[in-house]
């Protein structure tokens, strides 16, 4: 155990930094209304009269603000119609691999191998786009503790199944006053492909000595009990007494989820707030592909796990109807879609970054 001071801070506001970013062009097209497409001429059509019907599939991660904005846009646009399937970022990748949906999205980056079948099915590169930022929390069902802190010993211990009782030592020595009662932890996590597993299993391989189970959309649990989704991880914690998991911030505040704060590799326990989150970010420079992982943030104020999340694109759409308008809504989201991804607990791209996104967005054909 480190000796360091450890303390609740609130972090100042910003969003997240990015600079440096190099782009090279992408991938191929897609339609959710053919059969997989060959290898370089998917086919699809937008439907009938004007209406433009869309189609994707992935993370659950942001999927409550991917609906947002895709009815706020529908609104303000009634001939575009985008749905999304939050299906976990396994099966969104998998999805957009096949062609079977007009985009995809995943919070872990496409791995190089998930690449080199993209570029070998279709002869160019896939595009990935950050849409968004937010944390991965550790939201808990305890009656009477409010304002949980736990130490890298007590959360590494608790993921890796060696703390198994909630008084034991190494959390009561971070809540000093607070009754923890004398029962099991129900430690839930996910059971689907899921990009939030990775971003959280990708900082638990950084932080935590005692982890060997690697960093991966599914790994295998050491312990606990599985759920899909965050909507299956946030409900499960709900309806189990002495129950904590992992979950996207969004999902434990819209839910009314106690959330622990965490110490981080400062040394401070930092409260699960969006301001502490982006701070995860400070500083951090984007890659050309912009798979930005910053497992284990330096800020002394940032919150420990947080992650980006990314939009999978194709370089071409055989229908331009729905190349425009996917488009322009991914464009509308990252500028208009601002307001509404801070209500709801995310981190809004920084507008350095948003330019460089609509220069990569405007390659598409």
């Amino acid at each position: 155990m480190t000796s360091l001071t450890r303390f609740k801070r609130r972090a100042l506001l910003t969003t997240l930094t990015v600079a440096s970013l190099g782009l090279a062009v992408a991938c191929a097209p897609s339609s959710t209304d053919a059969p997989a497409p060959s290898a370089n001429a998917p086919t699809g059509t937008s439907g009938g009269g004007d209406t433009v019907s869309l189609s994707g599939a992935g993370a659950t991660f942001p999927a409550p603000l991917y609906q947002r904005w895709f009815a706020e846009y529908n609104k303000q646009n009634p001939n575009a119609q985008i749905s999304y399937q939050s299906v976990g970022s396994g099966a969104g990748v998998e999805q957009f691999l096949a062609g079977t949906v007009d985009f995809g999205a995943s919070d872990a980056p496409l791995k190089d191998k998930e690449k080199e079948a993209f570029q070998a099915k279709f002869g160019a590169a896939p595009i990935q786009v950050p849409m968004t930022g937010g944390s991965v929390v550790m939201a808990y069902n305890l009656d009477g503790v409010d304002g949980l802190q736990l130490s890298r010993e007590a959360y590494c211990g608790i993921v890796a199944g060696e703390i198994t009782q909630w008084n034991d030592p190494a959390i009561a020595a971070e809540n000093s006053g607070v009754t923890l009662p004398d029962s099991n932890i129900q430690f839930v996590h996910r059971s689907d492909g899921s990009g939030t597993t990775f971003a959280f299993t990708n900082h638990l391989k950084a932080a935590c000595p005692n982890w060997t189970a690697g960093a991966d959309k599914s790994v295998e649990w050491p312990t606990g009990t599985g759920a899909k989704g965050n909507e299956g991880v946030t409900a499960q914690i709900q309806q189990t007494p002495g129950a904590i998991g992992y979950t996207e911030f969004s999902y434990a505040k819209e839910n009314g989820l106690k959330m622990a704060s965490l110490e981080n590799k400062s040394g401070n326990i930092i409260e699960p707030t969006p301001e502490a989150g982006a701070l995860a970010f400070k500083g951090e420079t984007v890659p050309a592909d912009f798979a930005l992982l910053v497992p284990d943030p330096t800020d002394a104020n940032a919150y420990p796990i947080s992650t980006l999340t990314w939009m999978l694109l194709y370089p071409e759409y055989q229908d331009a109807a729905k190349k425009d308008t996917l488009v322009s809504v991914l464009k509308w989201a990252l500028n208009d879609g601002k307001t509404a991804a801070s209500d709801l607990g995310y981190l809004p791209v920084e507008s350095e970054l948003v330019t460089k996104v609509e220069a990569e967005l405007g390659k598409i054909k």
